[in-house]
């Protein structure tokens, strides 16, 4: 009888079907996890075979956005899968016997949240390179997810943002915080250098083949008005690599460093989060704050990085900063951004301290700008085309601001975007007239009610540790 086929994404993943033995015998990926928790130290000598294994370009494939930007080549993800089979076994065959080679990656620039006037700059590599960065960075993972740290939580396997922020607010509610060092990376993706980040990946991975494989994708360059541009430092955001580069070097240069230093040199508690190049300290003594910024930069320079000197700063922060400054005849304590949200301290109906989670205005502000340029856009499509639209756009704010203790901003945010739409509504009528009783029936229809969609951080972070 027939057997009946996998469901479509589980190939890779799967343990294999079990054996006489009754024992179930583990997949290529989990063998390699076991191997690298086995021995912190043991290189692994034989990756490449598993990147270009077609049912995992295939897997890589459909895992790209369908209508992402086309690279220099202009091929788009529907047309390379007009004859999908023949491409992969095309681009198998190729990275097997090392005839794959790079292109440059296409220049486009977007503007900075919450910065307005400044630019990022981007890559969009061509779709052949997306499909073995991604199955590359899926094996990778395999092996380096057992070597991060845990308070790293950027661009990582099942760990997202509000990880990171519930594991900041737990740290300064529960330990011995008094100090917070808000620090900032100047440039980091442009100034990472090509020969530290080779020699870390060497320390874990010994297959050359795959070593030559990332060094193709430092060298590419980037495609800017038609002129080729190579550089031995910094790696292009865009690609699927990037994340796991940026976090590979980031894992030598400061999470191992970091580490050391806190069980070693710190005289009070220490808590360090990390999402990406962005970072957040706190201290319970002063003077642990200001050594560590004094060695952080010297650690820093070592690997051609630097604190960025104008968005670095030690604060002071905690259950005691407020009767501390008070008694000092201060003001109130500062705040800090991470992550779009401004931490302050704050205090419970009964007086007791707590962390306050509040939307950066700049980010709040940056959005209702984009939404008013759109709406201007779509001054004359029917009223459901506009309200499908914003309640997209109210309900993606809402899932990711809408903590605990943050309900008025998300409901001040949803009451702007009406207003908004409101004066939009009334600029294409010849009569300007829109009374709020009517609008108020499309707010309610299209708008949705604000509503916390997080819980608070020790029930969610007591799961997951």
């Amino acid at each position: 009888m027939e057997e009946r086929g996998l469901a479509k994404g589980n190939w890779l993943e799967r343990n294999m079907f079990r054996t006489q033995s009754r024992q179930g015998m583990p997949s290529a990926l989990e063998r390699i996890r076991q191997a690298a928790r086995r021995d912190r130290r043991q290189r692994f000598t034989a990756l490449l075979h598993h990147v270009y294994e077609i049912e995992r370009l295939r897997v890589a494939y459909f895992a790209l956005r369908r209508e992402a930007a086309p690279g220099i080549d202009g091929k788009t993800w529907r047309q390379y899968g007009e004859d999908l089979q023949s491409n992969l076994e095309d681009l198998s065959e190729r990275l097997r016997r090392g005839a794959y080679r790079a292109k440059p990656v296409r220049r486009a620039y977007i503007a900075k949240v919450g910065k307005p006037g400044e630019l990022r700059p981007l890559g969009v590599p061509v779709l052949e390179d997306k499909i073995v960065q991604r199955a590359t960075v899926e094996v990778l993972n395999a092996l380096y997810e057992e070597d991060f740290v845990g308070f790293s939580y950027g661009f990582r396997p099942k760990r997202s943002p509000h990880q990171a922020l519930d594991a900041l607010w737990l740290g300064i509610m529960r330990e011995k915080v008094n100090w917070v060092l808000d620090a900032d990376i100047r440039g980091f993706f442009d100034t990472l250098e090509h020969g530290w980040l080779v020699k870390f990946t060497e320390h874990r991975v010994a297959d050359r083949r795959v070593v030559r494989l990332i060094q193709k994708w430092l060298k590419a360059g980037v495609m800017e008005e038609g002129k080729r541009i190579q550089s031995e430092i910094g790696t292009v955001q865009g690609g699927s690599i990037s994340p796991l580069l940026a976090n590979i070097y980031l894992h030598y240069v400061f999470d191992l460093w970091i580490q050391q230093w806190r069980r070693t040199k710190a005289r009070g508690d220490v808590i360090v989060v990390r999402f990406a190049d962005d970072f957040v300290v706190g201290f319970e003594r002063k003077e642990d704050g200001e050594r560590l910024i004094s060695e952080l930069r010297e650690r820093l320079a070592c690997f051609g990085l630097e604190l960025h000197s104008e968005k670095t700063r030690l604060i002071e922060f905690g259950r005691y900063a407020e009767p501390d400054r008070r008694r000092r005849g201060e003001g109130k304590p500062e705040t800090f951004n991470f992550l779009g949200f401004t931490h302050s301290c704050g205090k419970t109906r009964k007086g007791k301290f707590i962390v306050l989670r509040q939307t950066m205005r700049r980010r709040w502000q940056t959005k209702l700008k984009e939404i008013k340029e759109e709406l201007r856009q779509r001054m004359h499509e029917p009223i459901p085309e506009m309200g499908r639209y914003l309640r997209s756009v109210v309900a993606g704010h809402m899932r990711y601001y809408a903590v605990p203790m943050n309900a008025a901003s998300v409901s001040n945010f949803r009451l702007a975007v009406s207003w908004i739409w409101r004066r939009v509504l009334r600029r294409r009528s010849q009569k300007a007239r829109l009374p709020w009783t009517r609008m108020k029936r499309y707010v309610t229809r299209w708008l949705p009610q604000v509503r916390i969609c997080h819980p608070y951080p020790w029930e969610r972070f007591g799961v997951i540790t």
